[in-house]
Order: structure tokens, then sequence, then C-alpha cells
């Protein structure tokens, strides 16, 4: 019994969704709203990480359209976001894993 709830309790994280997932990218796929464009959009107005990252936490704790990069026909087509129920911890783990998930850097193939 013992040898089972240890197994369990060590195997259970390797199984379990990211926060990522679970916050972000369940939703994202439901929706139809495409990720990969507002990562691409965030990275052509803010360009660092560091930048993405502080002004997708702050649209974030607070949406609204006025903060998003996202143009204003966006919202007719997708809806507005709502307020996440996160502390800033994980928030800022949740924008991690996006901009590590969505990174160019890992996309390129450098020939040596």
């Amino acid at each position: 019994m013992v040898k089972k709830l240890l197994i369990l309790v060590v195997v259970s994280p390797l199984f379990s969704e990211s926060s990522l997932e679970r916050n972000c990218l369940n939703c994202h796929r439901e929706e139809k709203i495409p990720s990969e464009l507002i990562y691409r959009r965030y990275l052509t107005q803010y360009s660092t990480h560091r930048a993405i990252k502080k002004r997708l936490f702050i649209y974030l704790k607070n949406p609204q359209k006025i903060a998003s990069v996202m143009p204003k026909q966006f919202f007719l087509k997708f809806p507005e976001k709502k307020s996440l129920d996160l502390n800033s911890s994980l928030l800022e783990k949740s924008i991690d894993d996006y901009l590590e998930h969505f990174d160019l850097k890992k996309q390129l193939k450098l020939s040596k």
C-alpha cells in the first residue's frame, strides 16, 4: 500500500497538465484563439521577453481592449478576455511557460 502511494506521489506530477495548458492553452483551443499570432504580435511590439512578460502580466491582471496589443478587429471575432483568478506568482509562472513554449529561438535551425 505504501509503495503504491509513494509511486503515485512521485509519478503523478509527470502526467499532470502544465500551468500553461491549464490556465491558457486549453481555453485558447476551445475558443480557437490563435496563441502564436498573439505571441508574434507582442514580440513585434515589445521585442524582449522582459517587456513582453511585463505587458502580458498587466493585461492579464486587468484585461481591457485598450491594454491589449491586438487590433480592434480581433475582438470582433474572439471573445474579450475575462480576468484570471490567479495569484501573481502563478500568473508569472504561466507567462514564463507561455514565452518558453512559443519562443522563436527554439524553432531556428542554425547550420554549422
